[in-house]
Formats: structure tokens, sequence, C-alpha cells
């Protein structure tokens, strides 16, 4: 149980950073994918902050810290599972398996990380 722990926490640790970078990177697709759902454009850098925290926390949570990687996986749940609220209230179905996949790995995350704590 221990070794799907890792294997999930770090696919987690590198989706959530890859997508916190494109963030702040300012890509296209993502200015584009919130603005489709109705996001501000003032949010972009403060919610790429909060995907790098979670991704930080997940980190420091395999490094040893496992309190804070479980809070940080359960704050990833609350945070895409608002993603994912934002998606249906603004009907945008078509490419809603990006926050699914992104919420799926935070629920398996937390669940291994609470199901592996001391």
């Amino acid at each position: 149980m221990f070794t799907a722990y890792v294997i999930i926490t770090a696919v987690a640790i590198v989706a959530n950073a890859s997508i916190a970078a494109a963030g702040i990177a300012r890509a296209g697709f993502v200015r584009a994918n919130m603005e489709e759902v109705g996001v501000p454009n003032s949010w972009l850098a403060p919610l790429a902050i909060l995907k790098g925290a979670g991704a930080a926390g997940l980190l420091l949570g395999l490094l040893g810290l496992r309190h804070l990687g479980t809070a940080a996986a359960i704050g990833l749940v609350i945070f895409f599972a608002g993603a994912l609220a934002t998606h249906v209230r603004a009907r945008v179905f078509h490419n809603i398996a990006f926050p699914g996949t992104f919420f799926a790995l935070a629920v398996a995350a937390a669940a291994l990380a609470i199901a592996n704590s001391p």
C-alpha cells in the first residue's frame, strides 16, 4: 500500500506542479479555459500558486511531513471539486475530464495518505 501512496502522490505532484507552471507562464490553454468557464483572468496567478502550494505540500508529505502531505491532498481535493463545480455551473463539459483527472489524483493521494498514516 505504501508503494501505491508514493506512486500516486508522485504523479499528483508532477501533474499539479506542471499545471501550476503553466498558470504562472500564462499559457494560452489555461487562459482560454478560464475564460470559457467564467473565471476572471486576475485569478490566474493566485490559482496557480494554490496548485503549486498543493504540489509542494504533497512533496513534503513524501519527505516525512506526513500530516502536511495529507492536508495538501485534502486541499487539492477541495480545489478541484471547485473546478469541477465551476465547469458544471458554466455548462462546459467538453473538457471536464481535465479537472476530473486532477480531482481523482487528489482523492487517491488523500485516501492513500490517510491509509498510510502512522
